[in-house]
């Protein structure tokens, strides 16, 4: 295969625009319609065009201008990639792309209800209570469920849609919106119109349907959401403009034109999703101060890095999500300061530790560039690429003289790839032959980098790195107060102790923590007294609260665990909780009890890891 997770011969015939002509059916969950695909030849003797699906229903496939049918057939399921759709090409048609002609190659088709690219929401499910609610979520390999195509972050395509909906909700999509009509023969529904000019891989195509209202945060950007949380968004998110420019600043201009953010039901499993023109965010985002809007900032990066510059491969993953959580923290350092930059980096190596100690030194996960044949690439998401990857880039910056000289790099790096995908080995060649060309004496500072160590082995990164930590030391201070009190002096702590402390420090302090040996209920009741953590809104800060309370054992705050993890499906949150659970003999079948009575709330995607994660 030309992809180890991907089926589709895109190396002899490539798919370089999509037309997705689709009806949404809440009735039967399902998506119906066709997909029109603009083909190209790209080598000789081309017999078949083969496509990724997943659990997908084909009922035609001709040729759009002819109406002439195409004869097809899919393979064996594997269960970690799905299906292959192998459209054979007739002799003309291959003799007519080989010129020049590119034909339209329309497939009608449904989805599946399990689909694991869509969840189908219930009205009780949403916030209004009122009307149902759907959405989509393609990476890394999900949307070969969605639609047949070639599901690899290596093919970029243009895409248009149009969507019909019942009438009374909003069709958003991650492309441009170019207007709506009620559907003539069926009042009752109404058709949505987008479309997305800027090339972009399979994994973000994007789709939500529901009783959707928008507020207007700056001159190219809008909250989209139910009406019960949209203000709520407006504000938490109303910085959006001010990052967007220092990104600008930093990376080159914004080419999409529109950038929207779209505040999703609970239930969605990721902190955000860059989905083009609509972030995906969610409300566990909603802090009521602005403290997690970090977030925003990491999913605006990825408008260049992931999204404009893309990984050719899920191994190469890194390449998206280490320089993005680079960028994000340069956005967070312009704001607020180089202190907060470094303090936020801080985290990095904390980060690492969980994923190498969760997996184990030497899987082969923890490497900065794993292999994934034929593995799905859900089984082996973690934090390492993120911070992994921009532990390396933070690392590169000292090497070569610091930011005034590695940031050009970083900008001259987007312009050179932008539109493209590419592997790590391109990424590094680039570095070398920008440095050897711009700077004098990093040749040799370049190639003492460990870049095997970095790249290849797993485990922690070969380096300790050093950042700021002024903003850090109380944090630790305070960490190390707890680890060694006594029973006797646990009544000298108070609400004094935080009250300089900003949400980011208290989230350190309790990251601190976790990283030690669990501390006794006596010391977790203590604190809870002392600091009132319990109440705490912030859904970072209860999360560690959480888990900290389940790793000592306090009984009264696995009932807790359970409401925080049931009442949102991120998994970032839910993962870690609902192993901290299983992992205490106390709280194990409350862990599996409390799963399967809720199982059906998550995403697909989180339901399947969860269900590993607890052995079911």
């Amino acid at each position: 295969m030309a992809d180890p997770t991907s089926f589709s011969n895109f190396d002899q015939c490539l798919v370089s625009h999509m037309s997705l002509d689709w009806s949404i059916n809440f009735d039967t969950k399902r998506i119906e319609g066709n997909v029109t695909l603009a083909t190209q030849v790209v080598a000789d003797d081309v017999s078949k065009l083969i496509l990724d699906t997943r659990d997908i229903a084909v009922t035609r496939i001709f040729d759009n201008d002819t109406g002439k049918d195409f004869n097809y057939s899919f393979t064996e399921n594997i269960p970690a990639l799905g299906t292959a759709l192998e459209i054979q090409l007739s002799e003309t048609i291959r003799f007519a792309i080989t010129h020049g002609f590119t034909p339209n190659i329309c497939i009608e088709y449904k989805t599946d209800p399990n689909a694991s690219a869509i969840q189908w929401l219930d009205p009780l499910q949403t916030s209004g209570k009122k009307q149902p609610y759907m959405f989509t979520q393609c990476q890394a390999i999900h949307a070969r469920s969605l639609v047949p195509c070639q599901d690899v972050p290596g093919v970029k395509i243009t895409y248009k849609a149009k969507l019909n909906v019942p009438s009374g909700l909003v069709a958003v999509t991650s492309a441009i919106r170019r207007g709506d009509e009620i559907d003539t023969k069926d009042p009752t529904r109404k058709i949505f119109f987008s479309e997305q000019s800027v090339p972009i891989p399979s994994y973000l195509i994007a789709l939500a349907v529901g009783a959707l209202e928008s507020r207007r945060i700056g001159p190219r950007s809008h909250v989209w959401s139910e009406k019960e949380t949209v203000d709520a968004g407006a504000f938490e998110f109303s910085e959006t403009e001010t990052m967007l420019k220092i990104a600008e600043d930093l990376l080159g201009p914004y080419l999409w034109d529109q950038y929207d953010l779209l505040l999703l039901p609970p239930s969605f499993p990721y902190g955000g999703m860059e989905n083009p023109c609509l972030t995906f965010v969610t409300p566990t985002l909603l802090a009521g101060d602005k403290s997690l809007a970090n977030v925003i900032a990491h999913e605006i990066a990825h408008s260049w890095t992931g999204n404009l510059v893309t990984n050719a491969s899920w191994e190469d993953f890194w390449l998206n999500e280490g320089h993005t959580v680079f960028v994000e923290r340069k956005i967070a350092g312009r704001m607020f300061g180089e202190k907060m930059r470094q303090f936020a980096a801080i985290g990095t190596s904390i980060n690492v530790y969980y994923q190498v100690k969760r997996y184990g030194d030497n899987h082969p996960f923890t490497a900065l560039v794993p292999k994934l044949d034929r593995i799905d690439p859900d089984d082996a998401f973690s934090s390492v690429p993120y911070e992994k990857g921009f532990a390396l880039l933070y690392h590169l910056e000292q090497v070569v003289g610091g930011p005034e000289v590695f940031e050009p790099f970083l900008k001259s790096y987007i312009q050179h790839f932008k539109y493209k995908s590419l592997k790590t080995s391109e990424w590094k060649d680039y570095l070398f032959s920008y440095f050897i060309d711009k700077v004098r004496d990093t040749q040799d500072a370049l190639a003492k980098v460990d870049w095997d160590g970095w790249i290849n082995k797993p485990g922690m990164p070969p380096t300790t790195l050093e950042y700021d930590t002024s903003l850090a030391d109380a944090c630790t201070e305070l960490c190390n107060r707890w680890l060694k009190a006594s029973e006797e002096e646990l009544e000298s702590f108070s609400s004094d102790d935080i009250k300089d402390f900003s949400s980011p420090q208290v989230i350190e302090f309790l990251s601190k923590l976790l990283v030690e040996a669990p501390i006794t209920v006596k010391k977790v009741k203590a604190m809870d007294k002392a600091y009132s953590m319990g109440t705490r809104i912030n859904s970072e800060i209860r999360f560690r609260w959480l888990r900290i309370c389940v790793r000592g054992g306090w009984e009264n705050s696995y009932s807790v665990a359970c409401s925080f993890i049931t009442e949102q499906g991120r998994m970032k949150f839910v993962r870690p909780l609902y192993r901290d659970l299983y992992n205490n003999a106390a709280s194990r079948d409350l862990a599996k009890s409390t799963f399967g009575q809720n199982c059906n709330f998550y995403h697909n995607i989180a339901s399947k890891m969860i269900a590993s994660d607890l052995q079911m």
